[in-house]
């Protein structure tokens, strides 16, 4: 059976235009019988019209503008006052979304054919599929968003992404172009997620269906009904920012553990006032000063592995140093090292601050929640903005901070509130959008993370593969055969300036050295540790296929 389905503005408009008749009609039998029985002056049915309709339009009155009884006089103050109020109301309200209902352009409510291979549907947008959306457009994945939000959808479509404005109960909604989608990733509320991946298994999808969700809960039931991954986005920024702010859940350096306990890795803050700030690595000569390699630095919370001779340390960026203890000592005495003791303070202990305290203390982290509400497993009671809140938490004394607030204009207060507060301590903030990444990393964050960023990285690593760079770009250190540079310096071998790598170790015998003389030489049977970025060794072991790994049959294990 076929039935017609009216725009919001469209009923809107009918209904006005009935009631307005309505309510001419009422107010002139009002006034009819008003000037019958108490004025004394009988008006007729179309003058009593005639009097309603020029009062509520305000164009003025005819030959009635004088009443005596209070009742009359009432009736015509009101009457006066909804005209106006209805001048005020009928234009804004129902004529003009009429009209650009009208002359605006319509949103496309059908799904458009979905070349095989190359198109992914998102239903539902938000926060935590922006940034995947632009990956996957700068991947050349054509994406089409299933948005039943008109003013969303509006918005979306004046960036030019294909949107369809339509809900899974409109049962004029053909979701048979889903079938050739390359993949599916359902962003809506959980019960609706269910549904559209059951509908889409049914109409029979074979490719993969992403799911995000709030509840953990809910996890294995979309699994069950046809999911092939289920994540929950507040979680997966719990993890990145508690291994943002713990080594012990992940290491900045892959394969450090090779050279155990004589070296140790530090990270240290180039502030303004420090003599680094500014100076090149020709200039600092960490290797001959302080027998310590820099093997890269963080800006802006993005890892930089590698330096270049003439690159310039910026005042601001955190560099990775690894050495001999004395060394990075040495170098940390000109430098910030960033303080390695300490509790972790986490602000905010709603669901991602719950996550990320329960990820610490896993780990074996000691951790100080501060909240402004008395809940079980809050520390310290208080505002991240009062610095009286500040101090009994402890924050000088912290090795870290993490800010999980859940308001971003909150955050980035809070943010310039402990970086005052507390110059020298690492501060990791989350946020909701991406724009307000940048506005943190301003206000003197060290890391700062979004849904968009953790979620998006993680979902288009699933669908974009190896060609996609992971969330969490590092350093890695590999131990291979050094006799095919014997009679060379360690630091003067063409490594460097052939594929970027460093050499921040060699062993020799049961002997490890990380601190070399002006006349030290590898000798035939040495191994050499080198460091750098996961791309950069690869192609360094291209470049120098004599350099192989040492393995487990060689008396050591390659760095992983």
């Amino acid at each position: 059976m076929f039935s017609f389905k009216l725009k919001r503005s469209t009923r809107g408009l009918l209904i006005l235009l009935a009631s307005l008749p309505t309510a001419v009609l009422l107010l002139g039998l009002l006034y009819m019988l008003g000037m019958d029985y108490l004025e004394g002056s009988p008006r007729d049915f179309w003058f009593s019209i005639e009097w309603a309709a020029e009062t509520l339009t305000t164009t003025g009155y005819g030959a009635d503008s004088q009443w005596k009884h209070p009742a009359m006089i009432l009736l015509v103050i009101a009457t006066q006052f909804l005209g106006i109020f209805l001048i005020f109301l009928v234009f804004p309200i129902y004529v003009l979304p009429f009209f650009e209902e009208r002359f605006e352009g319509r949103l496309p409510r059908v799904i458009p054919p979905m070349e095989e291979g190359k198109s992914v549907l998102v239903y539902g947008y938000g926060p935590a599929v922006a940034m995947l959306i632009d990956d996957l457009a700068r991947f050349g994945r054509h994406v089409v968003v299933l948005e039943e939000d008109r003013n969303v959808a509006r918005r979306l479509q004046e960036r030019g992404i294909t949107v369809v404005n339509a809900s899974l109960d409109d049962e004029f909604l053909d979701l048979g172009p889903v079938r050739d989608a390359d993949a599916i990733v359902a962003n809506g509320e959980d019960h609706d997620n269910a549904a559209l991946v059951l509908i889409a298994r049914e109409l029979g999808f074979k490719g993969p269906i992403f799911a995000l969700v709030d509840e953990p809960l809910h996890r294995q039931p979309l699994q069950t009904s046809g999911a092939t991954a289920v994540y929950t986005p507040r979680h997966v920024l719990a993890a990145a920012l508690a291994a943002k702010a713990s080594r012990r859940i992940q290491q900045r350096v892959s394969g450090l553990q090779q050279i155990g306990e004589h070296v140790t890795v530090a990270e240290m803050r180039i502030h303004p006032q420090s003599r680094l700030a500014g100076r090149s690595l020709v200039e600092l000569h960490a290797p001959e000063r302080f027998g310590v390699t820099i093997v890269g630095r963080w800006v802006e919370g993005e890892f930089k592995p590698g330096l270049a001779g003439r690159d310039r340390l910026e005042p601001g960026a955190i560099i990775v140093a690894i050495g001999s203890r004395d060394g990075v000592a040495r170098l940390g005495e000109i430098a910030t090292p960033l303080k390695q003791g300490g509790k972790i303070i986490v602000f905010g202990y709603g669901e991602v601050g719950h996550k990320v305290v329960e990820l610490l203390n896993d780990a074996g982290e000691s951790t100080c929640v501060v909240d402004v509400a008395n809940l079980p497993g809050v520390d310290v009671v208080g505002n991240a903005l009062d610095p009286t809140t500040l101090k009994r938490a402890g924050v000088r004394d912290a090795s870290a901070v993490v800010l999980a607030l859940s308001n971003d204009n909150g955050a980035l207060f809070a943010a310039t509130m402990v970086r005052d507060y507390a110059p020298e301590v690492p501060l990791i903030a989350r946020v909701n959008n991406a724009q307000t990444v940048k506005r943190l990393y301003q206000a003197g964050t060290d890391f700062a993370l979004s849904i968009g960023q953790v979620a998006g990285q993680l979902l288009a690593h699933q669908m974009l593969g190896e060609e996609y760079v992971s969330l969490e770009p590092g350093v890695k250190i590999v131990k291979v055969d050094g006799s095919a540079f014997a009679g060379q310096h360690p630091l003067a071998t063409r490594m460097r300036s052939r594929s970027n790598v460093l050499v921040v170790a060699l062993e020799r015998g049961h002997e490890v050295i990380v601190e070399f003389d002006d006349d030290f030489a590898v000798a035939d049977g040495d191994a050499l540790y080198l460091c750098g970025a996961p791309a950069a060794l690869d192609d360094c072991l291209a470049e120098f296929p004599e350099i192989r790994p040492r393995r487990a049959s060689d008396g050591a294990t390659v760095g992983g």
